[in-house]
């Protein structure tokens, strides 16, 4: 009995170690592992804080950036390198680089060197009087006028144009001329054909050739050269502007001066410088094609023509007020 309690006692002395778990001891190892908390202790003291970086290294912090605050100057960019760097930061974007400047490029910007690169074959009209007036001179009472029509494209016009005056019922002057027109530069054109002059004295007519167009400053200038039978030769100048007060109410004075070649004496003219009349007529657009108009009208002859007048019993010099209508359609 007693070796068999021994033996029992033996037995379970010898399997105490096996029912008691050896990892059992160590559980307690993590505690030991604790004393790894005080390793951040010394990044909280200053001495063991890292050397700051470099600002360029720091990152930045866009989501706290005011840019409302940012000013950039655009115009010392260099938007050249600036695409070049968007095109290289997205490399799977297609962009087309923009082509050098050519010679070929610079000569198709420049303008056409003819004055009209495109003619309009339109066919157009115009009928102007740009004098229909009464006067009271003091030779009597009468009537004058100035129109001109033309027909024609841009390239190609008939003119024709006619001015004359009536005295007490009786025809002083008047003419009529037939032209064909093309333009030669930019506001210029000319006009070439004939005239018929039906007073003063017998009828002649006239080969003529001339220039209608705007002078600088917009004078509306017409001079026009004529050729009649005998080496007769003759020449007409008239020159108007138009000043705008208003929009509707238009200043316009008027120069036209008259030269022939030789004495004329049955049609009371003389060499040179033979009339000049100057008129100032104010007028007032009830519509741009209707336009009453009221002036003052100086007209004086020169030379042999006036000495001619002087034999007929007639002033060289005439004033005389006017009232009359401007109409174009």
């Amino acid at each position: 009995m007693l070796s068999t309690g021994a033996a029992a006692q033996h037995h379970d002395h010898s399997s105490m170690p096996m029912q008691m778990p050896m990892p059992a001891k160590p559980a307690p190892a993590p505690k030991a592992a604790q004393p790894a908390k005080p390793a951040p202790k010394p990044a909280t003291k200053p001495k063991q804080k890292p050397a700051p970086k470099p600002p360029a290294e720091k990152p930045v912090d866009h989501s706290t950036m005011d840019h409302s605050q940012m000013q950039m100057d655009h115009s010392t960019m260099d938007h050249s390198q600036m695409q070049m760097g968007d095109a290289m930061s997205a490399p799977g974007e297609l962009r087309t680089p923009i082509p050098a400047l050519t010679d070929a490029d610079r000569e198709a910007a420049r303008p056409p060197e003819h004055a009209h690169p495109v003619h309009d074959n339109t066919v157009h009209s115009k009928v102007l009087f740009n004098r229909l007036e009464a006067f009271d001179a003091d030779h009597g009472n009468g009537l004058a006028w100035e129109g001109q029509a033309w027909i024609g494209t841009d390239t190609d016009k008939l003119w024709l144009r006619s001015e004359g005056e009536r005295v007490d019922d009786r025809t002083e002057a008047a003419d009529l001329e037939v032209m064909h027109g093309r333009p030669i530069a930019r506001w210029w054109d000319v006009v070439g054909g004939v005239r018929h002059d039906f007073k003063p004295g017998p009828s002649q007519d006239w080969a003529a050739i001339g220039v209608v167009g705007f002078a600088p400053y917009k004078f509306e200038v017409e001079a026009t050269a004529y050729i009649g039978a005998s080496g007769r030769t003759a020449a007409r100048i008239e020159a108007e502007y138009e000043l705008l007060l208003t929009n509707r109410l238009i200043l316009q004075p008027l120069v036209e001066a008259n030269f022939n070649g030789k004495d004329d004496e049955r049609r009371g003219v003389g060499s040179g410088l033979s009339t000049m009349e100057a008129g100032l007529r104010l007028r007032y657009e009830v519509h741009r094609k209707f336009a009453p108009y009221i002036g003052v009208v100086h007209e004086r002859a020169f030379g042999d023509t006036a000495d001619f007048r002087r034999a007929l019993g007639e002033d060289k010099s005439d004033t005389r007020i006017v009232a009359g209508v401007r109409v174009w359609f």
